[in-house]
């Protein structure tokens, strides 16, 4: 699931039509604006539910509502239901609510096991990059509370898939590029954009993993974070970084 509020809350369907390859002048500029080593490795990282806690936080926000979410497919439109009569959520008010859980509860989220321990232990062999699909509005906070949990790196605000942001920055690095994200769809979009790429399909919320299984286009899929780091270092290992 994406902590951006998509035009429709259904993330297949709102991703899958995207050109995999876009890239929006606003995220180019930022990428643009990195420093970014050319002969370290790079590891481009999603944040929800790769390093925060997205589900659980937004299943606490919606019980403040009187809500809950039906995990019965990888979506929100369409799941997210009243608690006492079990009605479904208008796509419009999912929206309405999405908007208002951003705004009141990023910088809420708790951080998934064992990530901040693990990035700190690869940046000493690798630049670590956050690509987060959150509105260039709510970058600074994101990076704020990231940084507030030990984990203060570079944030992109993306829009979209994020293929062309990858590439942007791959084409920066001849070294190793690790991506990871819980969107298989993101996940495709970087195995077209940069064929190199070590791609790590991470869903922390087992319930989520379970649902999906393993990206089609991923190397490694897990939801943790020891087996994570331990693959990475491995390609490391290998290939001489």
């Amino acid at each position: 699931m994406s902590a951006t509020p998509p035009a429709n809350p259904n993330m297949h369907s709102a991703m899958a039509v995207q050109d995999p390859l876009h890239l929006f002048d606003d995220v180019a500029e930022q990428i643009d604006a990195l420093e970014l080593a050319p002969e370290r490795p790079l590891i481009v990282t999603d944040c929800d539910e790769v390093l925060m806690q997205f589900l659980v936080g937004l299943e606490t926000y919606l019980a403040t509502k009187g809500l809950w979410l039906d995990l019965r497919s990888f979506a929100l439109s369409g799941n997210i239901k009243q608690l006492e009569s079990n009605e479904v959520v208008s796509t419009d008010k999912v929206q309405a609510l999405l908007k208002d859980f951003f705004a009141t509860s990023t910088e809420k989220l708790l951080p998934v096991p064992g990530a901040a321990d693990a990035l700190q232990s690869l940046s000493d062999r690798a630049q670590i990059v956050v690509l987060t699909n959150v509105p260039l509005g709510d970058k600074t906070a994101r990076a704020r509370h990231l940084a507030s949990e030990n984990m203060n790196y570079p944030v992109i605000a993306n829009r979209g898939l994020k293929g062309g942001a990858v590439r942007r920055m791959a084409e920066r690095v001849n070294a190793p590029v690790f991506f990871l994200d819980d969107i298989p769809h993101n996940i495709a979009a970087v195995a077209k954009a940069h064929e190199a790429c070590h791609l790590l399909h991470f869903i922390a919320d087992k319930r989520l993993a379970s649902l999906m299984g393993a990206a089609a286009d991923s190397h490694f899929h897990t939801s943790d974070w020891t087996e994570a780091r331990n693959f990475i270092s491995d390609q490391l290992d290998a290939s001489g970084f």
